[in-house]
């Protein structure tokens, strides 16, 4: 009888992280010190903290736009760490990040299809294929499909952000890194937004690290909890 246990989708081990302040004789600080967590393959991994705990500096470690001083972040038992920007792609097809503000991620000057199709054709698909594509996605996030010839100011603030879950799904990730995903929105707009993500991991089994300050959205959510 086997008792190992599956190796996690994304381990995190002692991490460190300094931001340096102004001054030429001002000390680092650190931000986050000695950090350790676990997300599963199809788990939701809440990490919840007030502002200035350093939550959302360990998903930007885990995105690549913050280097560690020190410790570890293994993806399916590859060390990420400290990737070079040509290394960091061919991560991004299995990391991918929603934001607070979806407005932000979404380019305002292109039509919801292009902005969809983008990460498609990145990663070597066909105009046509991803724009195939693209219909399942907007069916997926529960927007009409002729959602794809308008652009993104032409959306409600919870249409928004189903169009950035919808791009961080486009290339099948398998974890993605939910950054206060819903704290903009109305509370009737959060739940449906938070029963989205819900579905959408029932249906393809992504992981998600789910940051937020909100205790009570996190516990929603989460088969697990990490209290910064």
């Amino acid at each position: 009888m086997n008792n190992t246990s599956p190796a996690p989708l994304l381990k995190i081990e002692d991490l460190r992280v300094q931001f340096r302040r102004s001054g030429f004789v001002a000390k680092p600080i650190d931000v986050i010190k000695g950090v350790g967590l676990e997300v599963g393959k199809g788990e939701t991994l809440g990490l919840v903290g007030e502002s200035g705990s350093g939550k959302s500096t360990i998903g930007r470690a885990v995105m690549g736009l913050v280097r560690p001083v020190s410790g570890r972040i293994l993806l399916d038992g590859r060390d990420i760490t400290l990737l070079s920007r040509r290394q960091r792609r061919t991560v991004a097809r299995d990391v991918q990040v929603v934001f607070q503000d979806p407005y932000s991620s979404l380019n305002p000057s292109l039509l919801v299809g292009d902005i969809l199709a983008e990460p498609l054709i990145a990663q070597g698909k066909s105009r046509r294929e991803a724009q195939a594509t693209v219909a399942g996605l907007l069916d997926r996030v529960h927007l009409p499909e002729g959602s794809y010839r308008r652009l993104p100011r032409e959306f409600s603030g919870g249409q928004r952000q189903r169009l950035a879950i919808a791009r961080a799904l486009a290339i099948g990730p398998r974890l993605i890194i939910c950054d206060e995903p819903v704290s903009a929105l109305d509370l009737v707009t959060q739940r449906k937004v938070l029963d989205l993500f819900v579905e959408i991991q029932e249906n393809t089994g992504v992981g998600y690290l789910f940051i937020s300050h909100d205790l009570a959205v996190v516990r929603a959510v989460s088969h697990r909890v990490v209290v910064l």
